[in-house]
């Protein structure tokens, strides 16, 4: 590529994000929008009590469930909202029954890696790898990894799981990985290349939601799954960005057995400032008007044999550190009693200061799925 080309893709590469924020800051796009809509729907003051400067939340109020029908509507109306239909039987676009990766040939007891591919609206895509082992227990771990990248991030993750004989369907977000980065043709402003999440909010219309984007492999891959393979149960494991997908997706599939949300995410009255609101799909005001966080907290945990674990680092550089899940811990815990079925917990881990998936947590969830 000669200097000249290259100096005038800088350019238009610069051109292209001042635009974005000029819009975003004059026009007040995305975020904007969102953060208003929550401030008005979800952070209403007939919710919280305030104290001494704290936000107090008013769980009654801001907790519409109240039996197991209400669990039903709430599902229902999520899958609704995200695919303005019924639940997807859909299977992947294509399968590849045995590929060679050259990141992943040192794993033990590796027997095979599946490739599925899903195609989406607009271009949109997602690779998925489905993990063999040689030794098999019979269980399916779904491994999500967050914003950082590819699942080859959450290698130490696969090869823990794999060494104790589980099977694991590994996702990463969409745009990122492996995933496409597609140029869209949009309505507002032409073709983009799309790269940020928050960008999907050009997307959105009556009769589409770009959070299809985050959850409908999981359910494709899961139904390719059914048709041929007999694992005797489902379990979801995600960190960061893949923790809050964790979070949503087992709320809406009930073939989820246990979930573990490492560093995923807080209700939105422990967010102190704009940064930690998240990006798009941590904010679709629509979404949480459908089940709020607390909500999908109690979605995720209820059912016969299912649970939802929260995992939160305590000294996480990056995402929801400290204690502050004290707040709702109890309240939730208490409402899944009530509810008669499910577990909810909360696991603080002490043992590093960083954004990961630790040795701990790995060995907790481990001694869990084996109970």
């Amino acid at each position: 590529m000669n200097t000249s080309v290259l100096i005038l893709l800088i350019f238009i590469s610069i051109a292209i994000s001042f635009s974005y924020g000029f819009f975003a800051g004059v026009f007040e796009y995305f975020p904007y929008s969102e953060l208003n809509n929550i401030k008005q729907n979800v952070l209403d003051e007939n919710v919280y009590d305030s104290a001494e400067n704290n936000i107090i939340p008013n769980f009654n109020l801001l907790i519409d469930i109240k039996n197991t029908s209400d669990i039903q509507n709430k599902k229902n109306s999520l899958i609704q909202f995200i695919w303005k239909n019924e639940f997807p039987s859909m299977q992947p676009t294509q399968i590849d029954y045995t590929i060679t990766d050259e990141n992943y040939q040192d794993l033990k007891n590796l027997k095979n890696i599946e490739q599925l591919s899903i195609e989406m609206k607009h271009g949109v895509n997602s690779i998925v790898y489905h993990f063999i082992p040689e030794k098999s227990n019979n269980k399916l771990i779904l491994y999500h990894q967050g914003h950082g990248g590819d699942f080859l991030l959450g290698k130490n993750t696969i090869q823990y799981f794999l060494e104790n004989n589980y099977s694991i369907l590994a996702f990463s977000m969409p745009l990122q990985g492996m995933n496409s980065r597609p140029v869209i043709d949009t309505d507002q402003f032409g073709p983009i290349n799309f790269f940020s999440h928050n960008q999907f909010t050009l997307l959105e219309s009556p009769e589409f939601s770009p959070i299809q984007y985050f959850v409908h492999p999981i359910t494709v891959s899961l139904n390719y799954v059914d048709e041929n393979y007999d694992y005797n149960s489902y379990n979801m494991i995600g960190i960061s960005g893949g923790g809050w997908t964790t979070v949503l997706y087992s709320a809406i599939d009930n073939r989820i057995s246990q979930s573990y949300s490492v560093a995923g995410s807080f209700p939105f009255y422990l967010r102190d400032e704009v940064k930690h609101l998240g990006d798009y799909e941590q904010i679709n005001s629509e979404l949480y008007e459908t089940a709020n966080y607390l909500e999908l907290y109690i979605m995720s945990s209820y059912g016969k044999d299912r649970k939802l674990v929260q995992i939160f680092n305590k000294f996480d550089p990056c995402c929801f550190s400290g204690e502050s899940f004290l707040s709702y811990k109890d309240e939730i815990k208490n409402r899944i009693f009530i509810l008669g079925d499910g577990e909810f917990e909360i696991f603080l881990d002490e043992s590093h200061k960083e954004h990961k998936i630790s040795e701990q947590t790995l060995q907790l969830i481990h001694e869990n799925l084996l109970k």
